[in-house]
C-alpha cells in the first residue's frame, strides 16, 4: 500500500516537473500557438455555418468553442479521477483528440446539405426544363423551383436571385453558386447556364441531360454505398472494441485494470493504444471511400 501511494506521487511529482519545465522553456509561444489554433478553428467554423444560413458572431463562437475544449479536459480528469496527474493528461489527451471535431461535425453538416441540394437538383432541373420550354427565362426558372422546393435549393437560388436584383451578373451569381456548393454537378450546372447565355443554346434540352446524369451518378453512389457498408461497420466496431473490452475489465476487476490509469506506463501505454486506433480507424475509413 506504501509502495503504491509512494508510486503514485512520484509519477505526480514527475508529471508536474515535466510540464513546468515545458512551459518554462516554450510557455509563450505554446500559448501564442494555441491561441492561433482557437481562432483559426472558430474562424473556419464560422464561414462553413455562414454558407448554410447560419448567423453567429466569432465572439460567441469563441466562447462556445472555448467551453466545448474545457469541458472535455474536465472529462478527462473526471475519468481518471482521484489520480491527479492521471487525470490531468487523460484530460489533456482528450482536448486534443477532440480539438477538431466540432469543425468536423460542421464540415460534415455542410456536405449533407450539398448532397442534398444535388439531390434537389433532379427535380429542380426537371421544372427549370419545363419552364424553359413554356417561355420563362433564367432568373424565371430560378424563381419557381425556388417557390416549390424546399431547403437548400430554394435559399441557395433565392441568394443567385437577390445577388442579381441587387447588380450581380446572373454569370458571377451562378459562379457564386459553385463557389459556395463546390460539388460536380453543380460546377456543370452553372457553368452549362453561363456558357448557353452567352452563346446560344437549348437550355431545356441541357437541364433534363444534366438531371439525367446526376440520376445515373447517384445511383452508382448507391451501389458502391451498399456495396461498403459492411466494410465500414467492421471498422467502427474494430475501432470501439478496445474501449468496450477496457470498460468491462475496470467493471470486473478494477484493481489489475487499475495501473493502466494511475501510472506512467499504463499512460504510455493508452497513448500508444489510442493512436493505434486513430490511425488504423483512418485507414479504415479511407479504404471503404469510393469517389465516383
Amino acid at each position: 500500500m506504501l509502495y503504491s501511494t509512494l508510486l503514485k506521487i512520484s509519477s505526480i511529482t514527475w508529471v508536474g516537473m515535466v510540464i513546468l519545465i515545458g512551459l518554462l522553456i516554450n510557455g509563450d509561444k505554446l500559448y501564442s500557438w494555441i491561441g492561433n489554433k482557437i481562432v483559426e478553428e472558430r474562424d473556419a467554423m464560422v464561414a462553413k455555418l455562414d454558407l448554410m444560413f447560419v448567423e453567429i458572431t466569432p465572439e460567441k463562437a469563441l466562447r462556445l468553442y472555448g467551453s466545448y475544449l474545457f469541458c472535455l479536459f474536465l472529462l478527462g480528469v473526471f475519468f481518471l479521477y482521484p489520480s491527479v496527474g492521471g487525470g490531468f493528461c487523460f484530460g489533456l489527451l482528450f482536448t486534443c483528440l477532440g480539438w477538431k471535431l466540432p469543425g468536423k461535425v460542421i464540415h460534415a453538416v455542410w456536405k449533407r446539405r450539398t448532397k442534398k441540394f444535388v439531390l434537389q437538383m433532379v427535380d429542380g432541373l426537371s421544372l427549370m426544363s419545363n419552364a424553359m420550354r413554356s417561355g420563362l427565362n433564367v432568373p424565371q426558372a430560378l424563381q419557381l423551383v425556388a417557390d416549390e422546393l424546399g431547403n437548400p435549393i430554394s435559399q441557395e437560388f433565392m441568394l443567385v436571385l437577390s445577388q442579381n436584383k441587387l447588380g450581380v451578373s446572373l454569370e458571377e451569381a451562378m459562379s457564386n453558386l459553385s463557389v459556395r456548393m463546390p460539388h460536380d454537378d453543380i460546377e456543370m450546372f452553372t457553368t452549362s447556364v453561363n456558357i448557353l447565355k452567352e452563346t446560344g443554346g437549348n437550355l431545356a434540352e441541357t437541364f433534363e441531360s444534366i438531371s439525367y446524369t446526376i440520376r445515373e451518378r447517384i445511383k452508382v453512389e448507391s451501389k458502391i454505398a451498399a456495396m461498403t457498408a459492411q466494410g465500414v461497420m467492421q471498422g467502427i466496431i474494430v475501432v470501439l472494441m478496445p474501449f468496450a473490452l477496457g470498460a468491462i475489465l475496470y467493471t470486473i476487476d478494477p484493481e489489475r485494470i487499475g495501473p493502466m490509469f494511475t501510472t506512467i506506463p499504463g499512460w504510455v501505454l493508452l497513448t500508444i493504444m489510442m493512436s493505434l486506433q486513430a490511425i488504423g480507424g483512418f485507414a479504415i475509413w479511407k479504404i471503404v471511400q469510393v469517389k465516383v
